[in-house]
């Protein structure tokens, strides 16, 4: 490793310990199950919960990219990590229900800063056409939370007998991750003019970024959607326990893992607009067989493929919006990631529709509809490129 390649890696360390930090907004949706069981609500009302957290998104990302304007991109970080320590202890200190919706609502306010704010800030390290690739190992860390959270979550009730053991576990990490951002000292220049909202929104007229939007949108829908729905699906198509069910969130996280990790590598060489038709595939034929399967084993190798295929959606679409227009980046990191109302959207209408049908194929069938959006988009993928 040259003196610059290890320069670069130290300066990393504290970028993808937050990345990790980033997963916590992903336990969202195994403590959704586990809230419902508790509480005795309806799938319309558990599915709240997912949306009480990206409802946030929406709100918030356009003001964070503008306040990144003004005090920069490391002090957003720091600012969204110490929120989202502060959602780990709520739950600590009483279990009802209204705290576990505050809890929730701080997790989504605190990941909003914390994605607006990471995303760009790691274009300071890393530049040009290793963006995609370097994003796209940040998601892998981040993978890594979102993947152990339902395992802990099951460790934790066969050994104590309380799910919510994560969440001092979590923080401990928040805390690391603080005082490594906290002690970082990345360069970066601080306009100290934000935009408005009205030029944010704007570039919304630009046909690639509104595609873009979108994309992300359904990207978010897709992966909340199989957060939240797999483990109903198997208790109900297979009578499995919720214990036991929670483990296919585990598998759908794995394989997102492990898809983000080979990614990193093949968006470093091969093409985006192939890579990104493979994914598609692999999540619409998944969908597909979710649909059509009642064997525990096939469910399982359906959510394998949907981790797989969703691994690289985002940072494929991310990153060729941040490189279309790189003079912009603030604003189209905040309205980009305004894009992840698609966790709140999707869950809503997934709720909705497996109430109306008193089945889990009808949140299938909306988490299938996003999957035909990024069908329709790998063409225009590949013009823009």
């Amino acid at each position: 490793m040259t003196k610059n390649n290890q320069k670069i890696f130290i300066r990393l360390i504290p970028i993808m310990l937050t990345f990790f930090a980033m997963g916590f907004v992903d336990l969202v949706g195994i403590a959704s199950n586990y809230v419902k069981a508790d509480f005795g609500l309806s799938d319309s009302l558990a599915n709240l919960f997912p949306s009480m957290v990206f409802f946030w998104f929406f709100i918030l990302s356009i003001p964070t990219g503008m306040l990144m304007d003004k005090i920069g991109r490391r002090k957003t970080v720091l600012l969204s990590l110490a929120i989202t320590i502060v959602a780990m202890i709520i739950p600590l200190i009483d279990y009802n229900l209204p705290l576990m919706l505050f809890s929730f609502a701080l997790l989504g306010i605190g990941n909003t800063l914390m994605q607006v704010s990471l995303n760009p800030l790691l274009s300071n390290i890393i530049h040009g056409s290793k963006l995609s690739s370097a994003l796209t190992f940040g998601q892998f860390i981040k993978t890594i939370a979102s993947f152990l959270a339902p395992i802990l979550a099951a460790w934790a009730v066969v050994k104590v007998g309380d799910w919510k053991l994560i969440y001092p576990l979590f923080m401990l990490e928040g805390v690391i991750a603080f005082f490594a951002m906290a002690k970082d000292k990345i360069k970066e220049s601080v306009s100290g003019k934000p935009s408005s909202f009205k030029q944010c929104f704007s570039l919304l007229k630009d046909p690639l970024i509104l595609l873009c939007f979108i994309g992300i949108m359904c990207h978010v829908g897709i992966d909340v959607g199989s957060n939240v729905t797999a483990p109903k699906i198997l208790t109900e198509k297979v009578g499995m326990t919720l214990a036991a069910a929670g483990y296919a969130t585990s598998i759908y996280f794995f394989f997102k893992t492990a898809g983000s990790f080979i990614g990193a590598f093949i968006l470093a060489r091969f093409s985006h607009q192939k890579f990104f038709a493979l994914s598609v595939a692999m999540m619409l034929l998944a969908t597909i067989g979710l649909f059509l399967f009642s064997d525990k084993f096939l469910l399982y190798t359906c959510f394998a493929l949907i981790g797989l295929g969703n691994a690289n959606i985002f940072s494929i679409i991310y990153a060729q919006a941040i490189l279309h227009k790189p003079n912009r980046k603030n604003d189209i990191s905040g309205l980009m990631i305004t894009g992840l109302v698609g966790g709140t959207v999707f869950p809503f209408f997934m709720g909705i529709a497996a109430d109306l049908l008193n089945s889990q194929n009808g949140a299938i069938f909306i988490m299938g509809l996003g999957i035909i959006f990024l069908l329709f988009m790998i063409r225009k993928i590949k013009a823009a490129q």
